[in-house]
């Protein structure tokens, strides 16, 4: 399917008014954890509950905090801290689930068990690694409230990490000669600033409009900050900093995420250059900030959780993950999130906060519009553009961001959504509830 008839397409199953749409040439796959008919139930036994939720702070790739840090050190960080400040016993966890997508996989897959077994998990402790883009972190944690679900184990660690300074972007070999011959499958190559690009284009997304969601996501953050609202998720992280100068190490302790920029604004925002085509609207100011971080998220059964006596932040209810026109990846949310709905038994217009992924202000604010979302209830905290993407760790940041958000706000804040967009056009989502 050409590329501008795949945009016709998509457009048309994503116009909630038609009614005689049939099933959509885009949206290919489907993978649902948990799904339940009607409403759930509350606070049943076998619930998958999350005990703890924790992050490292988020620092540029190359030149901010993690620069000269393993991501192995990063990931070591945090598994540590969700079971330390739990008290529960490492050697319970059944298993450990890791996302991370730039680190070559079996080099990845045992620095994880690496830092598994520096941090004082046992040998018994399984660990393993899973890649599905930028939502690697939320499939971890999907992965792990699947296999509690089912019985495999009670106790479990979705996370995610990146070391984008350590693993830049890369494509290792050749490509298939058959891609010219597939639209869709050549479209999966397209550096995703253009995708960025399409979907501004297709839907109409203003550059004003893209800088406003990045000056907001700013202005958010650094409030954010300055109320000290990040201290309960963020894990310090004492590392060393190379002086470039001298050569020698410094150690320190990161305790803030350093991409933040108070006071920024549209209007300055604007005077950037278009960063991936001429007369383009992304620049290096509305899209994604290149960063290094780490990610956990400790889940149980609720009876385990009560039996410890353990404060839960909240349960998990359903994943979704969908395919969409790899041209347009960005608008995965966009058939995410009521997939993910539609199989927590609510809707859309239940959903009392969300973590939408910024991966580019062009995709993030046509979602935001599509599905008629209240951008008071939208990245309260700021989103990627501040704070940063560390691709493999977003999903359990994300996480680890709204499960605390949402305590601070107590029972009326009774659901809440993790979503973003994947590269190679797919999105996910998850929903959370408070109890």
């Amino acid at each position: 399917m050409a590329p501008m008839k795949r945009v016709s397409v998509l457009l048309g199953h994503l116009d909630e008014t038609r009614t005689d749409a049939p099933l959509s040439e885009l949206i290919t796959h489907h993978c649902n954890a948990l799904a339940s008919v009607g409403q759930p139930a509350r606070n049943a036994p076998d619930d998958v509950v999350i005990v703890s939720a924790l992050r490292t702070p988020l620092c540029k790739a190359k030149k901010g905090g993690f620069k000269d840090t393993m991501p192995d050190d990063l990931l070591a960080t945090v598994l540590s801290a969700v079971t330390e400040r739990t008290g529960v016993d490492k050697s319970s966890v059944g298993d450990i689930v890791v996302g991370s997508v730039l680190g070559d996989g079996s080099q990845r897959a045992i620095q994880c068990r690496i830092a598994s077994l520096l941090t004082g998990f046992p040998e018994e402790v399984p660990i393993r690694t899973v890649n599905r883009q930028c939502s690697s972190g939320l499939q971890a944690i999907a992965d792990v409230a699947a296999a509690i679900k089912s019985g495999y184990y009670d106790v479990g660690i979705g996370a995610g990490v990146e070391s984008m300074t350590t693993n830049p972007m890369k494509w290792d070999g050749g490509v298939n000669p058959k891609v010219e011959t597939h639209a869709a499958a050549a479209s999966c190559l397209l550096p995703m600033g253009i995708t960025s690009e399409n979907v501004a284009e297709a839907f109409g997304v203003t550059r004003n409009k893209q800088d406003s969601m990045a000056a907001r996501s700013h202005a958010r953050a650094a409030s954010a900050a300055k109320a000290h609202k990040f201290d309960a998720e963020i894990v310090p992280v004492v590392t060393k900093v190379k002086d470039k100068a001298t050569g020698l190490e410094n150690e320190v302790v990161i305790s803030a995420d350093d991409g933040i920029r108070a006071g920024v604004t549209a209007a300055q925002l604007a005077k950037l250059r278009p960063a991936f085509k001429p007369n383009g609207t992304t620049t290096a100011g509305n899209a994604s900030q290149v960063t290094d971080g780490a990610a956990a998220v400790l889940m149980m059964k609720r009876s385990e959780a009560e039996r410890r006596g353990l404060q839960i932040l909240g349960t998990f209810r359903a994943f979704a993950a969908v395919g969409c026109d790899p041209a347009v990846m960005g608008i995965g949310p966009a058939v995410a999130i009521p997939e993910a709905c539609k199989k927590a038994g609510i809707s859309v217009k239940d959903i009392d906060l969300f973590e939408l992924n910024e991966a580019f202000a062009s995709q993030a604010s046509y979602c935001c519009e599509k599905l008629g979302l209240d951008e008071e209830k939208v990245n309260v905290n700021g989103g990627a553009i501040a704070l940063g993407h560390p691709l493999g760790a977003t999903g359990a940041r994300c996480a680890a961001t709204l499960l605390h958000e949402m305590n601070r706000r107590g029972p009326s804040c009774r659901y809440g959504v993790v979503s973003m967009c994947i590269g190679s056009g797919m999105g996910a989502a998850a929903v959370f509830e408070n109890c």
